[in-house]
């Protein structure tokens, strides 16, 4: 079958309209409201570094991994004195991500005897840690519940950290959300139990489907409730007003301690951060019948006997106990054994030598820990919301 021939005519037309067609498309779309072309914004510098979202494909019946969905909750602006928050690109912050962590965050379910929640060994009313020198789990076939033998770390500002717990045994935020789950000292369940008993529950079926395109699964409840930590940031503090140019937002004994620190502790509690995630020895426990082994649990490696990671000190005057033992119970029993160069052991680090060099007095330890006052700025306290039945 030969094909229609086109008259020129026809031709031209076709070109025309391909043209018109073209110098359409490369307008701005107009706004919805007042017809007036769309404005583009360069994020602000305080805004989160949030991963764009992908462009959404339609397809009939299908929804797609981290669908669109509405907003339920805006999500917060950095504060004064932090850097953009990283943001995995797999795990793209959006709002209802966000909302579905807090809920998960909370929810008691997650445990085996229904009794504890990600909320209980890190309190919002407590600076997201709490006040125990160590976390107490589910109760044991006595009814006694179980204690741990470390410390919870506060969750504000743990989205900067390059690994997770006091031993750096996990990589990211999304390692860290299961592992409680399943250790038997801590929730005592497992994530294929938890999966099971979540996706009996409409609310968060529907939860899932809208954020992931899923049911609920393993890797979405990770990714949600990091998402959610991700949001928990300190900063507009003291300090950081001072560093910004308000030479009033600092006490007299704080700008003392502040040069002290500077001059002796800012190598491991590096700003902005005040923590460069490292893992030194510090002495701390060293002196018991069968001292925790620390990193060397992770690697292997004697000589990281004792090691733990260097905390981040914004917040610390509100999270006591202090060190991964809560041995110190006031932050100035904390500053009086670092100043002094910790605890001997044949394995403490030569940071902790170098330090005892300095030889800081009464003095200069009580303006150190008015500085580190100065370090508590503003984070979100939230209450724990109604949660899907």
């Amino acid at each position: 079958m030969q094909r229609a021939q086109l008259s020129p005519w026809t031709k031209t037309g076709f070109v025309m309209l391909a043209l018109i067609v073209m110098l359409l498309g490369c307008k701005p779309a107009a706004d919805q409201q007042t017809g007036k072309p769309a404005q583009t914004r360069e994020p602000a510098a305080t805004e989160p570094a949030v991963e764009p979202e992908p462009a959404a494909v339609e397809e009939p019946e299908a929804a797609t991994e981290e669908a669109a969905a509405e907003p339920t909750a805006a999500l917060p602006a950095v504060p004064l004195g932090l850097p953009p928050v990283p943001v995995p690109a797999d795990n793209p912050m959006t709002a209802a991500k966000v909302e579905l962590g807090k809920m998960l965050y909370f929810d008691r379910r997650v445990s085996k005897d229904g009794t504890l929640s990600c909320a209980t060994c890190h309190d919002p009313q407590m600076a997201w840690a709490e006040n125990r020198p160590t976390s107490a789990g589910i109760k044991d076939v006595h009814g006694e519940p179980r204690i741990g033998d470390r410390n919870s770390p506060t969750v504000i500002n743990a989205a900067y950290a390059t690994s997770q717990f006091w031993d750096g045994r996990e990589p990211s935020l999304e390692a860290q959300a299961v592992g409680p789950v399943g250790n038997p000292i801590e929730m005592g369940n497992s994530m294929e139990q938890v999966v099971a008993d979540l996706s009996k529950i409409p609310e968060y079926e529907r939860r899932f489907q809208e954020v992931f395109g899923t049911g609920v699964t393993e890797e979405g409840f990770a990714k949600a409730i990091a998402a959610f930590e991700r949001t928990i940031l300190s900063g507009n503090s003291p300090y950081d007003k001072y560093q910004a140019g308000d030479k009033d937002a600092l006490t007299e004994a704080q700008q003392r301690g502040l040069a002290l620190f500077e001059d002796n502790c800012s190598i491991c509690h590096a700003p902005p951060l005040m923590s460069n995630y490292r893992f030194f020895n510090t002495g701390v426990g060293m002196d018991k019948p069968e001292p925790d082994q620390g990193r060397m649990k992770v690697t292997g490696n004697q000589r990281d006997l004792g090691k733990f990671r260097v905390p981040a000190l914004r917040e610390v005057a509100n999270t006591a106990p202090y060190f991964h033992d809560g041995s110190a119970e006031t932050l100035q029993e904390a500053v009086a054994l670092m100043a002094g160069g910790g605890q001997d052991n044949p394995n403490l680090s030569t940071m902790m030598k170098m330090l005892r060099g300095a030889e800081l007095g009464d003095a200069e330890q009580a303006d150190l820990v008015a500085l580190l006052h100065a370090l508590s700025g503003e984070y979100p306290v939230i209450e724990a919301p109604e949660l899907p039945k």
